[in-house]
C-alpha cells in the first residue's frame, strides 16, 4: 500500500486537500425554516407579496419558507407567531395586520431567541427585530403633492382608510392631511370611512356616498385595491369622467386603470423588491452576516406620463402578458 500511495506525486495530493477543503462547507451547509406570517391574501398588495417572496425564496438552497395566512385576524396571526416559536422555526417574517396588537408576540419571540423580520408595516421600538419597508408617508405624499395642482377648487372628496391600528394606514392618512387637505380647505371631505385595504368594502362604501351626495370630485385612498372598488362603481356614469383617485402600492389593476386614464395616480409599493429584500435580509441574519438591519425600498409615482415603463417591468415579470 506504502508502494501504491508513493507513485502519487506531491501534486495530486495537494489536489486532493484543496477538493476536500471545498467539499466541507457543503457537507456541513444548514438548512433553514422560515415562517412567512402573511397578513391576508384577500387584500392584492399582500397576495402579490406572498407570491413574490415564495418567487424568491427558491433562489437560496438553505431556505425552506412556509406562508400562514392571517386572514387579517390579530388573533390569528398571534398565534401563528407563538406557534411559530413553539415549533421550532429559525425565523420569523412578520407582516402585521395592527402592528399594536403583534407586538407582545414578536417580543416574545425575540426573547427566546428566534430573529424576526417586520415587513409592510413595520412597527417602531421592538429592540432585536429587523425591519425591511417602504417610507408610508412618502408613498401617500408624493399623490397628494400632486393633487395640489390637479384638484379643482372647491372640490368634494371621500377618503378610504386602512386597517385601524395599522402604520401604514395611518401614516399615509397623515401625508394627505398635511401635504393636501391642511394646504387645500377650499376641499371638503364629504365622506370618509375604513375599508381594510379591501376592494369590496370600498365599492360599498362608494355607493352609498354616490347615491346620498352625487358629484364627487376627489377620492384618496390609501392602497389600490380600495381605490380599483371605489372606481368600479362610478365606471358607467359620465359625470364621473374628470374625478381625480389616487391610490398607493401599483397593483397591475392600478397600472392598468392608469393607463386607461381611469385612475389618476398611485406610488410604486414594489413587492417584487420588497421580497428580494426581506429574503435577503432573512439570509444574512441565519448566516451571521448581519444581526439586525433597518432597511427600505423606494416609491416612484405612477401617473399616465410614465405609466408605461412600469406596464413594461410587469410584462417582463409575467404579470401582464
Amino acid at each position: 500500500m506504502k508502494r501504491f500511495l508513493n507513485n502519487f506525486g506531491p501534486l495530486f495530493w495537494v489536489a486532493l486537500l484543496l477538493l476536500f477543503l471545498s467539499l466541507a462547507p457543503l457537507a456541513q451547509a444548514r438548512e433553514y425554516r422560515i415562517a412567512f406570517i402573511a397578513r391576508s391574501q384577500a387584500d392584492s398588495f399582500s397576495a402579490w407579496f406572498v407570491n413574490a417572496i415564495s418567487e424568491e425564496v427558491v433562489k437560496y438552497r438553505s431556505l425552506h419558507l412556509e406562508v400562514m395566512d392571517s386572514q387579517a385576524d390579530d388573533a390569528i396571526e398571534n398565534a401563528f407567531i407563538e406557534n411559530a416559536v413553539a415549533n421550532g422555526y429559525d425565523l420569523i417574517i412578520v407582516q402585521p395586520n395592527n402592528g399594536e396588537a403583534q407586538r407582545p408576540c414578536i417580543e416574545h419571540a425575540i426573547k427566546e431567541g428566534v430573529p424576526v423580520i417586520i415587513t409592510n408595516p413595520r412597527i417602531a421600538g421592538i429592540q432585536g427585530a429587523s425591519t425591511v419597508d417602504a417610507d408610508a408617508y412618502e408613498q401617500a405624499a408624493v399623490s397628494a403633492r400632486l393633487a395640489l395642482t390637479q384638484v379643482h377648487q372647491d372640490a368634494r372628496a371621500v377618503v378610504l382608510n386602512g386597517p385601524n391600528g395599522n402604520g401604514h394606514a395611518m401614516k399615509r392618512r397623515q401625508a394627505w392631511q398635511k401635504e393636501f387637505f391642511n394646504k387645500r380647505p377650499d376641499v371638503q371631505i364629504i365622506g370618509e370611512q375604513v375599508a381594510n385595504w379591501n376592494k369590496d368594502e370600498a365599492a360599498r362604501l362608494m355607493q352609498g356616498w354616490v347615491e346620498a351626495n352625487g358629484k364627487i370630485d376627489l377620492i384618496v385612498c390609501m392602497n389600490d385595491s380600495m381605490c380599483i372598488g371605489a372606481l368600479e362603481v362610478i365606471k358607467d356614469k359620465p359625470e364621473y369622467a374628470d374625478i381625480h383617485s389616487y391610490g398607493v402600492d401599483g397593483i397591475v389593476e392600478a397600472i392598468l386603470l392608469i393607463q386607461e386614464g381611469r385612475m389618476t395616480a398611485t406610488a410604486l409599493q414594489d413587492a417584487y423588491k420588497l421580497a428580494s429584500r426581506t429574503i435577503e435580509v432573512a439570509h444574512d441574519l441565519l448566516s451571521g452576516k448581519i444581526s439586525q438591519i433597518d432597511t427600505d425600498i423606494e416609491n416612484p409615482l405612477i401617473t399616465r406620463e410614465n405609466v408605461d415603463q412600469f406596464i413594461e417591468i410587469y410584462r417582463r415579470a409575467g404579470a401582464i402578458k
